[in-house]
C-alpha cells in the first residue's frame, strides 16, 4: 500500500500528515485492524513460541522482565475467561488466547532464594513497571503476529474481575492479568477495516503542550468516526460520545473501579 494510501486510511483524507520515510513495516503498522471474529484454522507449529520470542525482544524497564504470559487453548478455559470479559464471542473464536500478566511474583521468588528483602517492590512504581512491561510485550507480539499474516484484538475487559482471571489461571500472589489477547486468523466475513484515529495535531505537541485547535479537530474526527461506523453498520457514534459513555458512569467500568482493592488482595500493596 503506498504510504499516502495507508496515512488516508488511517486518518481520513482531510488529515492525511506529511509522508515520511517509509518502510514495509511502516505499512503493516499502519495496516492494523482489531478483528473479532476469527476461522477454527490452527495456527502453525511453533507459532506461539515465534510470538513469545518477539514479545521478549521489547525493551523492558532495567532489564527486570517483570512479566509473563499464560497461552491458552482449552474451549472450557477460554468460554469461563470470555464470561469475563461481558461474553465477547471471539475469545472462544481464536485458537490462540493469550493473557498477558504483570508479573512481580517471579521477583518476589528471586528475593527468597537470595535471602534478600526488596524495599522498593510493594509501590505503586514497581507495578508500573510490570503492567508497561507486558504491555510493551504484548505489542510485539502483535506486530509480529500480523507481520505472519495473523489477527489480533486486545481484550481489556479481563480487568472486569481479576481476581477470576487470577483463580481461573492460578496465578500466585503478585501476579495479575492486565489484559488478554486473541491470536488467529480472520474471518473474513465481517469487514475489519483500518479504524481512523485522531488527527496528529490533536496529539502531537511540539516542545511544549498545547492545546488550541482541538474543539475543531475534534468535530472533524467525529464526522470521521461516524462515516466509519455507517459503513460497518453500527450505529453512527461521535468519538465525543462514545468517551462521554464509557467515562461518564461509574457502572459504564463494569467492576473496574473496584481494581485497586482486587490488586491488593492480588498481592500489589500499591505504597
Amino acid at each position: 500500500m503506498p504510504a499516502r494510501d495507508a496515512l488516508a486510511a488511517r486518518y481520513g483524507a482531510a488529515h492525511i500528515p506529511p509522508t515520511g520515510p517509509w518502510s514495509p513495516v511502516l505499512d503493516a503498522l499502519l495496516a492494523h485492524r482489531s478483528v473479532r471474529a476469527y476461522r477454527p484454522d490452527p495456527l502453525p507449529e511453533g507459532t506461539l513460541e515465534t510470538l513469545v520470542a518477539a514479545a521478549q525482544s521489547a525493551a523492558t524497564s532495567s532489564n527486570l522482565q517483570t512479566w509473563s504470559v499464560v497461552a491458552v487453548t482449552d474451549p472450557a478455559r477460554k468460554a469461563r475467561l470470555a464470561a469475563v470479559a461481558g461474553g465477547q464471542k471471539h475469545i472462544g473464536q481464536c485458537p490462540l488466547f493469550l493473557v498477558w500478566i504483570a508479573d512481580l511474583s517471579r521477583t518476589t521468588r528471586l528475593a527468597e532464594a537470595e535471602g534478600r528483602t526488596l524495599e522498593g517492590l510493594p509501590y505503586l512504581e514497581t507495578f508500573l513497571v510490570a503492567a508497561l512491561d507486558a504491555a510493551l510485550a504484548a505489542q510485539n507480539a502483535v506486530v509480529a503476529a500480523e507481520s505472519l499474516g495473523l489477527s489480533t484484538v486486545y481484550i481489556g475487559a479481563l480487568r472486569n474481575d481479576a481476581r477470576a482471571v487470577a483463580a481461573e489461571l492460578a496465578l500466585p500472589p503478585g501476579a495479575m492479568g492486565v489484559f488478554g489477547l486473541c491470536v488467529g486468523h480472520a474471518d473474513p466475513a465481517p469487514p475489519a477495516e483500518v479504524k481512523p484515529r485522531l488527527p496528529q495535531p490533536a496529539i502531537l505537541h511540539r516542545e511544549r503542550y498545547g492545546s488550541s485547535g482541538e474543539e475543531a479537530l475534534r468535530a472533524a474526527y467525529d464526522s470521521e468516526l461516524g462515516r466509519f461506523s455507517a459503513r460497518h453498520e453500527m450505529s453512527a457514534y461521535r468519538w465525543t460520545d462514545r468517551v462521554l459513555a464509557r467515562l461518564g458512569r461509574v457502572a459504564a467500568l463494569n467492576g473496574r473501579d473496584g481494581l485497586k482493592d482486587a490488586l491488593r488482595a492480588l498481592g500489589f500493596p500499591l505504597r
